[in-house]
């Protein structure tokens, strides 16, 4: 969908704009007002004879000369928050599947959203329609139509300072649009079909698409590094592992420190010897949007050139029984050099994890944040609205909260203490992959933080927010929303003192 900036609409099939509560009835946004008069009244009669004023979230759709959809914008008086203004853009984008329009034109730059500016509010509008308008669809034979998509949108900003801010703001959008969709595609594939080699594929293809530099390891050069850990977990698969690395050299000194992603690429888990239930073991597809948000966020860094420096980090491999596979009592030693007791093999997340954090410390980087759906307990702590977050570095942690918020896709902060981290003391080896069935969240945060030596590091526990369950089992592209505002923060310089 091709979504580009205007002053006004000189054509279209159907355009967007605000409708206010007042009292018990409406009234029209100035936008609405102006589209009103030209179509002699006909919104503005259509609300007096009985059409009931949408609320927030909803959207109300006139068939004028040409369609107009009304959304409800709740007070004029009142200033929205970040979640109504992104409710009111997927109510739009809702009302569009409705026509057969082919051109929308959108008239909301002028609501107010607290603290937000144009720039905020293009660049949401895209990430919420993209979203919105998203299925898919690509394995069935015949594909239900999925109802009605636009081509392209027009978002009318007649002020023209306004005008340069939105401008900057749908670049970015379009940029994330593609990151968050590409890692929606990854994880919404099969295990048979995204294997560790496919990602790798994907990777090398990124080369050419995007200009990023693509390394692939293979598991021999990998034994070389000595990623004992890493390749336990793949012995139990016919897949070979596979450890890739993506780079967007963007910052004027090729030499400067990056900031490293590193994203679990777990392509199918069904737990090894320590079998998962069958029901809803294939969500365990799933088990690799970590690296599949790695994927999209250094494609939306390549789209945007952005001025910095990011590495990609994906571990990947499957987690199945067999003969060869880890069995609970094994030890295993890392690339670190330390030696790790397996007391459940269900928990090899973190242990592809920790050799590629050890890894990615030959970056020198300037941050390392993982990203990883790594534990149910995070998912009974947080649900589905926020990811769960640790960190060494309060600095660092404060601006990925900030970041995430500005994206709509939050992050909640959870405890790293040495109180939690004695959970995963061993009497065999220098540490176990668990730390009992309290604070699994934690414990597991507390083990990745053994491997990260001195350098800033965060981690984010996305396993309640990377896909949606039944009965619509569909990848959310979270947390590429965040993972690129946080970069951008940094290229802008939020986190100077770092780079």
């Amino acid at each position: 969908m091709r979504t580009y900036l205007a002053s006004t609409a000189k054509t279209c099939d159907c355009a967007v704009a605000a409708v206010h509560e007042e009292g018990r009835g409406a009234v029209l946004g100035a936008a609405a007002r102006a589209l009103d008069k030209a179509a002699g009244g006909a919104l503005q009669r259509a609300l007096s004879n009985g059409a009931a004023p949408p609320k927030v979230g909803d959207a109300l759709l006139l068939h004028t000369p040409k369609p107009v959809a009304l959304v409800g914008a709740g007070k004029k008086s009142a200033s929205l928050g970040d979640g109504d203004y992104r409710k009111i853009i997927a109510a739009a984008a809702r009302a569009l599947r409705k026509t057969s329009a082919a051109k929308a034109a959108f008239y909301l730059d002028e609501l107010a959203v607290t603290g937000r500016n144009s720039e905020w509010k293009a660049g949401a509008a895209v990430g919420a329609v993209e979203s919105e308008f998203y299925r898919f669809d690509e394995l069935k034979s015949k594909p239900q139509p999925p109802g009605h998509r636009v081509k392209s949108i027009a978002w009318i900003v007649p002020d023209a300072a306004r005008r340069a801010l939105a401008a900057k703001g749908l670049k970015a959008g379009a940029a994330l649009a593609e990151g968050a969709n590409l890692a929606r595609d990854l994880g919404n594939l099969p295990g048979n079909v995204c294997t560790p080699t496919y990602l790798a594929k994907r990777a090398l293809q990124m080369r050419r698409s995007h200009g990023l530099q693509v390394a692939v390891l293979e598991e021999k050069r990998m034994a070389a590094l000595k990623m004992g850990a890493l390749l336990s977990v793949s012995r139990g698969s016919r897949e070979p592992a596979k450890l890739i690395v993506l780079k967007h050299n963007g910052a004027r000194d090729p030499k400067a420190p990056p900031a490293v992603l590193v994203g679990k690429g777990l392509t199918f888990d069904a737990g090894g010897i320590s079998l998962k239930p069958a029901a809803n073991m294939d969500e365990m597809k799933y088990d690799m949007c970590g690296g599949a948000g790695v994927f999209g966020a250094l494609a939306a860094c390549a789209r945007l050139r952005l001025k910095l420096n990011v590495v990609g980090v994906i571990p990947s491999s499957e987690n199945l029984p067999d003969g060869a596979a880890n069995k609970p009592g094994d030890i295993v030693t890392s690339m670190s050099g330390r030696t790790i007791e397996i007391l459940n093999t269900d928990a090899e997340g973190r242990l592809i994890l920790c050799d590629a954090l050890t890894y990615a410390a030959r970056f020198k980087p300037a941050v390392v944040v993982d990203i990883a759906t790594l534990t149910g307990a995070c998912v009974v702590a947080l649900g589905a609205p926020a990811s769960g977050l640790f960190s060494n570095n309060q600095k660092l942690a404060a601006q990925l909260i900030k970041s995430g918020d500005a994206a709509g896709d939050r992050a909640w902060q959870l405890p790293l203490w040495d109180d939690y981290a004695r959970q995963l003391d061993s009497p065999f080896a220098d540490l176990a992959n668990i730390g009992g069935r309290t604070a699994g969240a934690v414990t597991a945060a507390c083990f990745l933080a053994k491997f990260t030596g001195d350098f800033r590091w965060a981690h984010l526990d996305i396993a309640g927010t990377a896909w949606g369950g039944a009965p619509r089992k569909l990848a959310s592209g979270r947390p590429v929303p965040l993972l690129v505002q946080f970069l951008r923060d940094c290229a802008d310089g939020a986190l100077r003192d770092f780079f």
